[in-house]
């Protein structure tokens, strides 16, 4: 169990209530169990019979009851798939719904097998054609499309399987909000075992629509429901995209339209085989060679220039804004004495590859001579203690602007940012801990280039311990009872569950060691709340931009050590304790709603008690 200092308060408080013997047995009891297996898991949670048949009551009462035309090109599908593939779709909760096949195989094998299906089960909503020829997966796709009558089309796989509530979660997704015009599922792969049996396995549960993550990654996949007004507009899928005809198409949908949303239960089963991408990456390389050219087209479309190249994990791309002019950043860095800590964060920027910068170090209450000494260094001018604001300014070695302005009052990081940002002339705030060392020399581009994009408001990066561990790779809210750095510990060269740590995407929120922000946003929302004077300002910043409508990014790409809270220091005095069980309930308080709903940026599905997108208990 990771102890924190949220959870710290909780255990003083049981302590003091209820005496040692009870804390112990408590303890014992929150210990947290092992890596939870997915089959079990699966089990534990699918529908049962008995709630499938309230499903099948309960969608008679949906006020709206779309006929939702289910689209499966086949070709030479083996019996015993296709077989299977029909009974899941005939098994389906909901039952407004139409299956239509188009099939380009040569030989009446899959028709033999489908008209077998439908005359012993007398069932007229499944449709078939037979293509005179083969035309690749996206033309047969389109064959499909024009058989389809219903208001919505799903895609499914000829050799995969629908979960039996898929079409009624997805009808029960439309009833809540008309706007959604297309929805997606989680989804996982079925493998076959030793014995024959197939076993539930590799689950991707996803968060709801991050647009950066599908830049990276063609994330949302199966289950996809896509309403007919949409798939009008953009005209069905492309040829020229075989291979990744699926991800152009997600793409050209999610770019028209209003809302997308998203089912977080398993409802599309993905079957594994060998000839399968899911078990062969390399069984369809110029896939992936199709998949960079349908982002770059999209950032076409969106009017965003960024350079599109494929990472070494199959399937996983990287977006690189590209610099839109060259405008003014300015560096906010608080500092209080450790004047060695700042000389090497000083020296980190400076090896920066961008040049348009100042930085603005805000003093707070420093006592050894070393730091003021280093100031007058840096500036090449004399530090003035009584000054108001400004106390030393002058220029680095590379002709950027320093100014040194003292914060006179005690320690409050959102009151001393707020106070940099007064005397900041950049276009984009930059809040930096002096106790941050930049690994990447183009980082400022990186995060400027994300930045710039009408969509962003806020833009971390990846930062680690000294022992090359990671130290923060995005923040989700609700883990903790309030929000934690995602895969603390883990080491440098992993990535993660699905790769997200070493994915840019999208959070919730990002710590503010290093982040940036533009200057207009930071005005807009207020700036950092003063009521917050140590603890989860950046969380609140962060939603509180979210709020206003604006995108937080994670970027990986920018890598940096954080020496963590070397000049605070611990929470280790009665006062300090108070004053963060005072600002849990602050964000407790404020971010109410969120706390209780969860974070759209994280599937309900996994723990809230760890930070490796480990699945939720079962028992």
């Amino acid at each position: 169990m990771k102890i924190t200092p949220y959870r710290i308060v909780k255990g003083f408080k049981y302590l003091k209530h209820y005496g040692p013997k009870a804390f112990w047995a408590r303890l014992l009891d929150r210990m947290e169990p092992e890596e939870v297996p997915y089959e079990p898991w699966f089990e534990y949670y699918k529908a049962s019979e008995e709630e499938l048949e309230k499903q099948k009551k309960k969608e008679k009462k949906f006020s709206y009851r779309p006929v939702i035309s289910i689209v499966v090109p086949a070709f030479q599908t083996p019996e015993n798939y296709l077989v299977e593939m029909l009974e899941s779709v005939y098994k389906q909760s909901y039952s407004n719904w139409q299956l239509c096949i188009a099939d380009a195989s040569p030989s009446e094998e899959v028709k033999k097998s489908v008209d077998a299906f439908v005359q012993e089960k007398q069932e007229t909503r499944i449709i078939y054609k037979h293509l005179e020829k083969n035309l690749g997966i996206a033309e047969n796709t389109n064959a499909g499309l024009e058989m389809a009558t219903g208001a919505w089309i799903g895609l499914l796989d000829h050799d995969d399987l629908l979960a039996p509530e898929a079409l009624f979660e997805m009808v029960e997704k439309m009833n809540q909000n008309a706007d959604f015009e297309v929805i997606y599922s989680d989804e996982d792969k079925i493998t076959e075992g030793k014995r024959g049996e197939w076993k539930h396995s590799q689950p991707h549960f996803k968060p709801d629509f991050s647009i950066d993550l599908l830049r990276s990654n063609n994330y949302i996949t199966h289950f996809l429901c896509v309403k007919r007004n949409v798939l009008e507009k953009i005209g069905g899928f492309r040829r020229e995209f075989d291979g990744a005809q699926d991800y152009d198409f997600i793409l050209r949908c999610t770019e028209e339209a209003k809302k997308v949303g998203h089912v977080s239960k398993v409802l599309y089963h993905w079957r594994v085989h060998r000839s399968s991408t899911s078990d062969n990456p390399m069984s369809k390389k110029y896939a992936y060679d199709a998949g960079q050219r349908a982002i770059e087209e999209h950032l076409k479309r969106m009017g965003q220039q960024g350079t599109v190249s494929q990472r070494k994990f199959f399937g996983f791309y990287r977006v690189k804004y590209q610099v839109q002019g060259n405008p003014l950043i300015s560096i906010l860095i608080p500092n209080k004495d450790q004047a060695g800590t700042l000389k090497r964060c000083i020296a980190s920027v400076e090896k920066s590859t961008y040049q348009n910068y100042e930085v603005i170090i805000i003093e707070n209450n420093s006592e050894e001579p070393e730091t003021f000494e280093y100031y007058e260094t840096l500036c090449h001018a004399k530090y003035e203690k009584e000054a108001e604001g400004i106390s030393c300014e002058g220029k680095l070695s590379g002709g950027q602007r320093i100014k040194v302005v003292t914060w006179k009052e005690g320690f409050n990081y959102s009151a001393i940012n707020n106070f940099g940002a007064s005397f900041a002339s950049g276009e984009y705030l930059i809040l930096l801990n002096n106790d941050i060392e930049l690994i990447t020399r183009d980082w400022m581009e990186e995060m400027l280039g994300n930045c710039q994009r009408p969509e962003v408001g806020i833009v971390g990066a990846r930062l680690y311990y000294p022992d090359n561990t990671i130290q923060h790779a995005g923040i989700v809210v609700g883990i903790d009872g309030i929000a934690a750095n995602m895969f603390p510990g883990m080491k440098r060269e992993r990535e993660g569950y699905m790769h997200r740590a070493a994915t840019q995407l999208n959070y919730s929120a990002v710590t503010a060691a290093c982040m940036m922000i533009e200057k207009r946003i930071f005005d807009e929302v207020g700036g950092l709340d003063e009521v917050l004077t140590v603890a989860f300002n950046d969380l609140d910043l962060c939603l509180r931009v979210g709020v206003a409508g604006y995108l937080v990014v994670y970027n990986p790409s920018v890598e940096a050590y954080h020496y963590e809270s070397k000049s605070r220091g611990k929470e280790d005095t009665k006062e300090k304790v108070r004053r963060f069980g005072d600002e849990i309930e602050f964000i407790r308080t404020r971010w109410i709603k969120l706390l209780k709903e969860g974070d759209p940026y994280y599937n309900s599905n996994f723990s809230l008690k760890k930070c490796n997108y480990a699945l939720k208990p079962y028992k």
